[in-house]
């Protein structure tokens, strides 16, 4: 059976929330699902001071887990546009397998949260490319698949890039019943996309 990892890093759990959707969408297409959370690089002082959430009860994703899955769906939230300083730091970890090039052929997607609906949905995943490059990975992207990304009629998370919700700067907006369809339908269209690839 296909093997797909959802891997996320969320501070206020938005994300979290938001890959419960992805995974049931993977299962709903029939694919074996591993959900991991990133490491935390900062310390329980400064993520009080934060206000954090506390982190769910997930196994710590390593670098040398990753050859087991056949697909990855990574969740994080934006900083300035671009990935955070912990999921980077996982990535850094991943050196081995980018010189053995284990991870070559593999899908990858992406789905998000950001503080604001400019707040650099789009252009956290584009500054994340990079990676997937360098590993050869297949980068499969949501694509306009759903109904609810062409809503304007409300603030809905999202795009052609992946899923995603939109917090507010406090992080007082949850997900809403419409970003977590698009999650997924993303799940389920990316466990389709895997199964092929995997054939």
């Amino acid at each position: 059976m296909v093997k797909i990892f959802v891997i996320t890093y969320s501070t206020y759990n938005h994300i979290n929330t938001v890959a419960e959707s992805v995974v049931k969408g993977l299962e709903k297409a029939g694919v074996e699902v591993g959900r991991y959370q990133i490491a935390e690089t900062l310390s329980e002082e400064i993520l009080a001071k934060m206000h954090a959430a506390p982190k769910p009860d997930l196994p710590i994703i390593k670098a040398s887990d990753l050859p087991e899955a056949d697909g990855y769906l990574f969740g994080f939230p934006t900083r300035y546009g671009a990935a955070p300083a912990q999921v980077k730091t996982f990535f850094d970890s991943t050196g081995q397998l980018w010189a053995s090039q284990a991870l070559a052929g593999k899908p990858a997607g992406f789905f998000f949260s950001t503080a604001s609906q400019h707040g650099g949905q789009e252009v956290t995943v584009f500054t994340s490319l990079p990676i997937l490059a360098h590993h050869g990975m297949i980068y499969v992207p949501l694509g306009y698949s759903h109904p609810h990304l062409f809503d304007n009629s409300e603030v809905v998370g999202g795009s052609a890039w992946g899923a995603g919700t939109v917090a507010n700067g406090d992080g007082s907006r949850q997900p809403s019943q419409k970003e977590l369809e698009i999650a997924e339908a993303q799940g389920e269209q990316f466990a389709k996309v895997a199964t092929k690839l995997a054939a």
